[in-house]
């Protein structure tokens, strides 16, 4: 089989460290922008202390503006993940990085968030805000964007708008595409919920932006959405949280991300006539820009912007890039990547030739050899699917099973378990390789296709990749190497969701590495307790070098916890899901009848 175009290391990957140019920067604070009806939006304005024009870039967000200040990283140092003192959201850039390098910084809010005004419509406030800077006299009536999350889901919509002077945009943390628009029908976000498994994570998130908020008495319902709300109100799923529950009786009113979570609630799917698909579609087919998108392996326990950068990878037609990053999230305030985001506008707003428009267009960190691979498309034209099937004893192999034998036609594996209301322990089920004889690389996205029973009717599969060893044991009947090691080193490295009941695919959008499931009420089909049901599940991309003498682990279960007590965890952004509140017993079946089996992209290993 032919390798086909590899990129490790190409000539061009060098680190862009265009030189500071100005030291000092002018700042100018709440300054109302006005909009075309007459509302004003509060933005501060960061220029370098040089006379000329500049190129100016806009950070755009509900986030409280005054957390991306320069004042605020005088006192707060970039903190690590795991610091104590990690604030998510200052992600709107490092002002004194851009204004050194020769351009302005526009941070700002939308109407009716922090000190912008309200009413109105805000359909055109990014079209008016951009072209807004570009006639500034401090501006060279070049604009981009920049800004992760939210100030990324911005610039897709102000790219969807074609602002004349905008031109450019890098989404990083790049929000759903399939889904994003919070504004009403606030329908199913897919990219959010893969699978359809609800979780927490904008619930965790509430407390962190400077949204207007509504209090006292809760508005009224459609008829529609009274019955839903209703229906909702007696899921026994969403009483065992009581926190979603408490959401639920007030009818979101406090927050507005608490009116997304209300929503979702209620309204757990997708569109009968698959409107948010197409809007998806015309939302491709809109964005004329250069886009640098992206997000890292970080994102896999919020998924939207994981899965949104593909998404808009894929789907657009203009100039573009992708980037997949490491599995660390972000310091705060952002800095990271800004030698690229310059690299990136220096060619497109100054016209400059970084280099960067002669690279590979996909570049992505591999996990395990801990280095940059490039490729000319995503999934990588390199890639060779290979099956591991699910074997007896929780083995995986790449052989197929044997017809005629007895392994044609194993017995299931099982576990049961218990509600969050009875245990914290949760179950699983472990299939795991031998240890590789040679080294094994893995980028892309995976499935699994699973033949399961369970005796209710309706489960959470959740499914996690793991890469484990160095491992030099071997297995033999001796005593001391029956089992394997219970100390091996392991490496969590992504995870799938499928609600069971949503399990129905749509056809024309499924390949066989990314199924797509309808999530429509119409496709929900509660499963009949005893059933075989086959599942195709979705496993979040990732890239891994299994070195030789790792093993290959797939972990299958249905539930997570709240890492901490009374329904609160210790990371803001690593959400926890809505589980099953009765006991469930899961059966796995792995034989030629029943051939499940984990789809990987296996791509080749530069010799």
């Amino acid at each position: 089989m032919s390798k086909g175009t590899q990129h490790s290391t190409p000539k061009t990957d060098k680190t862009y460290q265009p030189p500071a140019l100005h030291e000092r920067f002018v700042q100018k604070l709440d300054v109302m922008v006005p909009m075309r009806d007459g509302v004003h939006l509060a933005v501060d304005i960061y220029i370098p202390d040089a006379a000329g024009k500049f190129p100016a870039l806009l950070a755009f967000a509900p986030h409280n503006k005054d957390l991306q200040a320069p004042a605020l990283v005088d006192a707060l140092a970039p903190q690590p993940a795991w610091s104590a003192l990690w604030q998510g959201g200052a992600e709107a850039g490092d002002s004194k990085y851009l204004t050194s390098r020769g351009y302005v910084h526009v941070i700002g809010n939308p109407r009716n968030v922090g000190k912008s005004e309200d009413g109105g419509s805000p359909d055109t406030d990014l079209y008016d805000l951009i072209e807004w800077m570009a006639a500034q006299p401090w501006c060279s009536g070049n604009v981009g964007m920049v800004g992760l999350s939210a100030y990324a889901a911005s610039q897709w919509t102000a790219a969807r708008l074609q602002p004349p002077h905008l031109k450019a945009i890098f989404p990083f943390d790049a929000n759903a595409a399939y889904g994003f628009d919070d504004r009403p029908p606030f329908t199913f976000k897919r990219d959010l919920y893969p699978g359809g498994v609800l979780h927490v994570f904008s619930y965790l998130l509430a407390g962190l932006g400077v949204f207007h908020g509504s209090v006292g008495r809760p508005g009224k319902l459609s008829p529609e959405e009274e019955a839903q709300w209703r229906e909702a109100m007696e899921n026994p799923d969403y009483k065992i949280y009581s926190h979603m529950y408490n959401i639920l009786t007030m009818k979101g009113q406090l927050f507005a991300s608490f009116k997304r979570v209300f929503n979702t609630l209620i309204n757990p799917y997708d569109d009968e006539a698959g409107e948010n698909l197409l809007r998806t579609e015309r939302h491709f087919e809109e964005i004329k820009v250069p886009t640098y998108t992206g997000a890292g392996w970080h994102a896999l326990s919020y998924k939207q912007h994981l899965q949104g950068a593909q998404q808009w990878f894929r789907g657009i037609k203009v100039p573009k890039k992708l980037i997949l990053s490491g599995p660390a999230h972000m310091e705060r305030p952002f800095h990271s990547f800004h030698d690229e985001i310059l690299r990136w506008y220096d060619h497109w707003l100054k016209g400059i030739d970084t280099g960067i428009m002669k690279e590979p267009p996909v570049k992505v960190w591999v996990m395990g050899a801990n280095q940059w691979r490039y490729g000319d498309d995503w999934p990588l034209p390199e890639t060779q699917w290979t099956k591991y099937y699910l074997h007896s004893w929780e083995r995986l192999r790449s052989e197929p099973f044997v017809s005629g034998s007895r392994e044609a036609y194993a017995d299931p594996d099982a576990f049961a378990q218990m509600p969050p209301t009875q245990t914290r322990t949760v179950q699983n089920l472990r299939y795991m390789t031998d240890p590789l004889p040679e080294d094994t690389l893995v980028a892309g996205p995976v499935s699994l296709t699973l033949y399961a029973e369970i005796d209710q009717d309706d489960t959470n599969w959740i499914v996690i990749l793991k890469d484990v060893g160095p491992d030099v044991s071997v297995r033999t009947a001796r005593e001391g190497e029956r089992d394997l090691p219970g100390n091996l080193p392991e490496r969590e490295l992504t995870r799938g969701w499928l609600k069971a009941s949503m399990r129905e695919l749509d056809v024309k959008r499924s390949t066989p590495w990314k199924p797509f499931h309808k999530l429509t009420r119409s496709s929900r089909k509660p499963v009949v307790p005893g059933e075989i049901n086959e599942y195709q599940i979705e496993i979040m991309s990732t890239a891994n070098l299994f070195e030789k003498g790792h093993r290959i682990c797939l972990e299958i279960t249905c539930l997570d916890m709240p890492t901490g007590a009374g329904l609160e965890t210790n990371v803001e952004y690593i959400p926890y899901h809505i589980c099953s509140s009765k006991t469930v017993l899961h059966k796995v079946y792995h034989n030629e009848k029943y051939p499940s089996h984990l789809l990987l992209p296996v791509i080749p290993v530069d010799e």
